[in-house]
């Protein structure tokens, strides 16, 4: 019997795996992460009142009679993640705020707290799976349901911290953990899962980002991949590739952004075979698994297909070529590499590569103007 830190969201997978490890004999306790205040009002709706759903997460532990705590990582929270994801957007590029949440404060937090009491495991309901090797090694697998593997977004834990933690939801399809959650009492459809960013909820991110980034608001030209201004915008942090609603132009046909520059001010709009390329470069490279180049199957996006490619390492930077040509590459996104079901490391998007510089016609067009 191992004595086991469980991380409550309040949301049925967490709850449904506190309640495997319970049934499993283990000695469970439940620990909900303050990580954002939300709404304060007690009518309001789930999504506006926080990341985590404190009251949910404690009347599941009630059900299991199991201990409930909450812990207060606001701070962290803000510090780690939440200004990370106002700055990148002021960078010009899109960021992932829960790849970050999950290792610098989420992970980091719970595994704080498990070694300072005591405990020897930290679980929690991510639908991705842990497994020791024949030679002694810990690896990180996608989960076995394919619509639900959250394995892209754990890239980023420690290595030294796999044997640790445990994931009771791994090995099982959503369907399944919905019929164990009705099973045992569990709130299964007490709120629907979210797919927003916590803290933003339901609003838009280009309202929260202009209110606490003002300076985001800094207008400036749209201009076509030949430099031709055809528009105006409201900010560069507004914008992202692949855009293609919100940009009130009268061009003649759908287009699309392709590319900013927060320097010069400029959203570069095209059409949709500007979006295509052939690899990309990323930096911040983490990896969980030993690799030294070759052969891989990636994920540009955690809703994106994975797509077989060739990676190349260069010190700290990641060069990627795909198999077949992916759009709209993100700067600012993960790029997540696995082995069949192994999860090898990911990195930072720097830039797109294998297709012509969307900026440099524009920016020659503008230094011929000055």
């Amino acid at each position: 019997m191992a004595r086991i830190l469980v991380g409550m969201s309040g949301g049925v997978d967490s709850s449904v795996a506190a309640a495997l490890l319970t049934r499993a004999g283990h000695a469970v306790e439940g620990v909900t992460l303050k990580l954002w205040a939300g709404d304060s009002d007690p009518e309001a709706p789930w999504q506006r009142r926080a990341c985590c759903k404190v009251g949910i997460a404690r009347h599941a532990c009630d059900v299991l009679r199991i201990r409930h705590r909450e812990v207060d990582l606001r701070d962290d929270f803000r510090h780690r993640v939440v200004n990370g994801f106002l700055d990148t957007y002021l960078e010009g590029r899109t960021p992932n705020p829960c790849t970050d949440c999950n290792a610098r404060v989420k992970f980091a937090g719970l595994l704080a707290l498990a070694r300072a009491e005591g405990f020897d495991r930290v679980a929690t309901g991510h639908y991705a799976r842990i497994e020791r090797t024949g030679t002694g090694a810990w690896r990180l697998l996608k989960g076995a349901d394919p619509a639900k593997d959250q394995s892209y977004f754990l890239y980023g834990l420690s290595p030294a911290d796999l044997p640790m933690l445990r994931f009771p939801l791994g090995a099982l399809r959503k369907a399944r953990v919905m019929e164990l959650a009705r099973e045992m009492g569990l709130p299964a459809d007490e709120i629907a899962e979210s797919q927003e960013i916590c803290f933003v909820g339901e609003g838009d991110y280009r309202d929260f980002l202009a209110e606490e980034r003002p300076e985001a608001a800094a207008p400036g030209e749209i201009v076509d991949t030949r430099g031709a201004v055809v528009g105006r915008h409201d900010g560069v942090a507004f914008h992202t590739i692949g855009q293609r609603r919100g940009l009130n132009l009268a061009v003649g046909r759908r287009v699309y952004v392709v590319a900013t520059d927060p320097a010069s001010r400029r959203v570069v709009v095209g059409g949709p075979e500007d979006l295509w390329a052939d690899g990309l470069e990323a930096e911040q490279v983490h990896w969980l698994a030993p690799f030294a180049g070759g052969r891989v199957t990636a994920k540009i996006r955690y809703r994106g297909a994975p797509v077989g490619a060739t990676a190349a390492l260069d010190g700290d930077r990641l060069t990627l070529r795909f198999d077949a040509p992916q759009r709209a590459v993100t700067p600012g996104q993960r790029v997540v590499l696995y082995r069949g079901d192994v999860v090898l490391g990911g990195a930072v998007i720097a830039r797109a590569a294998g297709m012509a510089d969307p900026c440099a016609a524009p920016v020659a067009a503008a230094e011929a103007a000055s």
